[in-house]
């Protein structure tokens, strides 16, 4: 049995343009001390996902299908149980660590307000693992540090006690949300190497959500491509990257810059938008983008074609 377990996720949103259908059929697993990657635009479904994972959908979010941790059904969970699980089983990293944080609070009092609530930990005990979480998230001068207020750190070093707070309880499943997008190119680097050590250390699960092809190529082992509130394509990231069976996925790869193009070369793009979620077609989201569509796509949702151990992708058009 898997650590993470969704079976046929479905998340309806109410807007006021009347419900709208934000993630379909959405399915996949993560084991121990797995790193599991998903990636695609903005609009796509990523961060519903997570929100999804964590029990933080808008309010009137309705939710179908199947969200297993360690066996546990998490779909129509009370609040109250929700609020066990967070923080404890299930730490999130955020992508804006300055509005995670609380401004009003010192960090070293956020980091132990967790250890406080779910392992009774004392005010002196909460203080001295959160000191040594700091040090273990290699924040500089970690004890100066715990009693600074997030707006006397760098972008860098926020980030870093987001990370000690999602690990403070040693959770099994780590939710990742593109925790480096406000961060210049060496600390996401630096942060991103420190989730990869974390997590083989821990043995957690680490679902990590990006827009960036090169941090996924080196950070996870199987890779989600979502697009329109499904997952275009799955699989192991070098078969993904090897084989880059979906158009859309074709499209991601052709965009991204390179080394050595020469000076003027416009890079591929993919035509047209996500669509918006009111406007979401009954077939394949990416129908109106794709070259090779045919009538077929725009009829339904295509079925998930398998193309090799563990990778697969929903296209009427695909080659296994």
């Amino acid at each position: 049995m898997s650590l993470l377990e969704v079976s046929n996720l479905r998340v309806t949103l109410r807007t006021a343009r009347g419900p709208v259908e934000a993630l379909r059929e959405v399915s996949f697993a993560i084991d121990r001390g797995e790193t599991v990657g998903l990636i695609g635009e903005s609009g796509s479904g990523k961060s519903i996902t997570a929100l999804a994972l964590m029990g933080l959908l808008p309010d009137g979010a309705g939710v179908e299908g199947s969200i297993r941790l360690g066996g546990r059904e998490l779909v129509g969970l009370a609040e109250r149980d929700w609020c066990r699980l967070r923080g404890d089983r299930i730490g999130m990293v955020f992508q804006e660590p300055m509005t995670a944080l609380n401004p009003l609070h010192p960090i070293g009092r956020q980091i132990a307000e967790s250890l406080r609530l779910h392992r009774g930990a004392g005010a002196a005990a909460a203080r001295a693992e959160a000191l040594r979480l700091l040090e273990r998230v290699q924040l500089p001068q970690a004890a100066r540090r715990l009693d600074a207020y997030p707006h006397q750190l760098s972008g860098g070093q926020r980030q870093r006690v987001v990370i000690a707070i999602a690990l403070a309880c040693g959770p099994d499943l780590l939710v990742a949300d593109e925790p480096t997008t406000a961060l210049d190119v060496t600390i996401q680097r630096e942060v991103l190497d420190l989730i990869a050590e974390l997590v083989r250390e821990d043995g957690m699960g680490l679902l990590l959500i990006s827009h960036d092809l090169g941090v996924m190529a080196r950070t996870v082992q199987r890779l989600l491509v979502m697009y329109g509130g499904i997952v275009a394509e799955s699989g192991p990231t070098a078969a993904v990257f090897e084989h880059l069976a979906h158009p859309y996925t074709r499209g991601l790869f052709a965009a991204r810059p390179r080394i050595g193009l020469a000076r003027g070369t416009r890079l591929a793009t993919i035509p047209g938008r996500v669509p918006e979620l009111a406007e979401m077609p009954v077939g394949c989201p990416f129908a109106e983008r794709c070259e090779l569509v045919i009538d077929a796509c725009r009829a339904g949702l295509p079925a998930a074609v398998a193309l090799g151990a563990g990778h697969e992708a929903r296209c009427l058009r695909v080659q296994p």
